[in-house]
């Protein structure tokens, strides 16, 4: 009896120690490792409703209506970190730019500005600069952060908002390409997202 007890406690010490490594790292992971896990390729993406505020699709948009037509581009843009993002102003241009390459492939692109509630709409309109989108392009408000905290995508620091980030959905509700950006550069070009396609 007195052996057993020390293998015993011998093999308690073990397995905890063996086990406390695995816990540390999965709650030491990055938020932005964490969304890739969950936004990876093969993965269904999770549903949500924005409402329009310019482009092809008006009033209360689900992405699940839309998906149902087809493939659906979505763009998590920056929003209002204090200012109007330069990259994410560029980046909407080479949407508007390649908005019939989109349309020839049957995709439509949702381009999502996130930001506070408070004068969100200003902020977007502010952004928009009275640019009316061209089809298959939507402009979709996120206030309160409701989709991009649900797709782990906010990027909670000062003056920051959510990651740049790029997903294709297909028909199926299956995420087949992910791009999601540490920077405020790095995004997904629209000619990798059309390859994509």
């Amino acid at each position: 009896m007195k052996t057993v007890l020390p293998l015993a406690f011998a093999a308690l010490v073990v397995s905890t120690t063996l086990a406390v490594p695995a816990v540390a790292q999965s709650s030491t992971q990055t938020p932005v490792a964490q969304a890739k896990r969950l936004l990876a390729p093969g993965n269904t993406a999770k549903d949500f409703q924005l409402r329009s505020v310019g482009g092809e699709l008006s009033g209360n948009v689900r992405l699940s209506d839309v998906n149902a037509e087809g493939t659906v581009v979505v763009v998590v843009l920056r929003g209002f970190p204090g200012r109007q993002c330069p990259a994410c102003s560029a980046q909407v241009a080479d949407f508007v730019k390649n908005a019939d390459k989109f349309a020839a492939k049957k995709a439509r692109v949702l381009l999502i500005y996130p930001g506070a509630k408070s004068q969100l709409d200003q902020h977007a309109g502010d952004f928009l600069q009275g640019t009316k989108l061209p089809k298959p392009l939507t402009f979709l408000l996120d206030p309160g952060y409701q989709f991009t905290n649900a797709y782990g995508l906010r990027w909670n620091a000062v003056n920051e908002t959510s990651y740049p980030s790029t997903l294709v959905v297909d028909k199926s509700g299956k995420i087949t390409y992910a791009k999601i950006s540490e920077t405020h550069g790095g995004r997904a070009t629209t000619d990798e997202i059309l390859a994509a396609l």
